[in-house]
């Protein structure tokens, strides 16, 4: 053969190691970018392709994640999958809003009756929750004038048997309230020795003194409510609250005073200290402070709650909310004429014109009639008309038929 016949022989076979090359080159290049491609998208698209087969690929179905999807299906699809626009929010107009209506504050009547608080900052509570109890009594003021470090035993920091009867000369109220004795738990100086706590002569002394500053109130015979201390978190501190109640009451009650006993309605079923209890409203709520001594506010309106009651029965009516002023300016109107003769009709004795009589009653005697009432034969004469035949009170015997009669039948 000749030499150039060999020619196109040698150029096909140097192109299949090119190509050869070319295959491993794309088959490499393919490994990279399934190396680089996350693992879940490259299982995802591997499930996806095993699924297919030829006759899916040359018909043009195309693949979702539910299965195979014909071609007009796709667009509904798409459409199903696009997101929602986020729902608008209600606009409140504020302006056209009805405004909050607060209640009406209650005037005080100018001769409404003073209740004078007195004590230490448990008497300061007190004056808060009785204010909040007698707000809608327009006949009752409340002055509290408790000072938060004051007792009985510290007459040198403030001397309350002094300050007593000038509060009582300023404000003439018509009631007294005292609350006091949380601070009193230490040691008493007097005219002769300095007293310890829980001691006989401290007790000896405090005894007098309790005595002497309720006098201040019953000798000028005004009503005095004494009220009791609280239980405390402290198991000492109620200790000696318990103790001390006790003699608050038989000194109280020894010169016509009243002891308000406040405890139960601080402790629970087994008299132990609490701090979230029933308010007025029988309603769980807190009660007491952190420190287990104070009060909160609403523990302030259950205190004032048992002292409202006694305090509304010695002011009587005047502690009433439907009390109202009792002058000219509350007078209903009467609708009276401005000139009544104008507006009178006189009324002729002689022809009222009442009964279409023209005579006066008691003018002409009465008719005489011969034949007497029922009611005449009643009462003159005791005689009853026969009740008509069948009536329950008909006692008359039925008549009883002849032999003749009943055969007649």
């Amino acid at each position: 053969m000749p030499a150039d016949a060999e020619l196109p022989m040698m150029k096909k076979t140097d192109r299949t190691p090119k190509i050869r090359w070319l295959v491993l080159a794309l088959t490499a290049a393919s490994l990279c970018v399934g190396a680089l491609a996350p693992v879940h998208v490259a299982e995802a698209q591997e499930q996806r392709y095993e699924r297919r087969s030829i006759l899916d690929f040359f018909l043009g179905r195309r693949y979702l994640d539910d299965g195979p999807q014909a071609p007009d299906a796709q667009q509904p699809r798409r459409q199903q999958q696009r997101k929602r626009p986020p729902a608008q929010k209600a606009v409140i107009n504020t302006r056209t809003a009805p405004p909050v209506q607060e209640e009406p504050v209650v005037q005080k009547l100018g001769d409404a009756k003073k209740i004078l608080i007195v004590g230490d900052f448990l008497a300061s509570g007190l004056g808060d929750g009785l204010t909040a109890a007698f707000e809608t009594s327009p006949g009752v003021v409340v002055e509290a004038r408790g000072n938060v470090s004051s007792g009985l035993v510290r007459d040198d920091y403030y001397d309350w048997p002094g300050q007593l009867p000038k509060m009582i000369d300023e404000l003439k109220p018509a009631m007294v309230v005292v609350m006091i004795g949380a601070n009193d738990r230490q040691q008493m100086v007097t005219d002769t020795a300095k007293e310890k706590f829980r001691t006989d002569g401290w007790f000896a002394e405090y005894r007098r003194r309790v005595l002497s500053f309720g006098k201040e109130v019953t000798d000028r015979k005004i009503p005095l409510l004494w009220v009791g201390l609280p239980a405390f978190e402290s198991d000492q501190m109620t200790a000696d609250a318990v103790q001390m109640n006790q003699l608050y009451r038989n000194q109280v009650e020894s010169i016509g005073g009243e002891f308000v006993d406040i405890w139960d309605g601080f402790v629970d079923e087994n008299s132990n200290f609490i701090v979230t209890g029933s308010d007025v409203n029988g309603q769980q709520v807190r009660l007491r402070t952190s420190d287990g001594i104070n009060l909160t506010q609403a523990g302030r309106r259950k205190l004032a709650f048992y002292v409202e009651k006694p305090a509304r029965r010695i002011l009587g009516t005047q502690a009433s909310p439907d009390l109202v002023r009792l002058d000219e300016s509350a007078l209903p109107g009467l609708g009276l004429p401005t000139n009544p003769v104008e507006h009178t009709v006189p009324i002729s004795l002689s022809d009222p014109n009442l009964d279409g009589g023209t005579e006066l009653l008691g003018a002409r005697p009465p008719p005489i009639t011969l034949t007497k009432s029922p009611r005449d034969l009643l009462v003159e004469q005791g005689e009853m008309t026969p009740a008509p035949t069948g009536r329950v009170d008909d006692y008359r015997m039925p008549a009883t038929k002849t032999p003749a009669e009943v055969s007649v039948k």
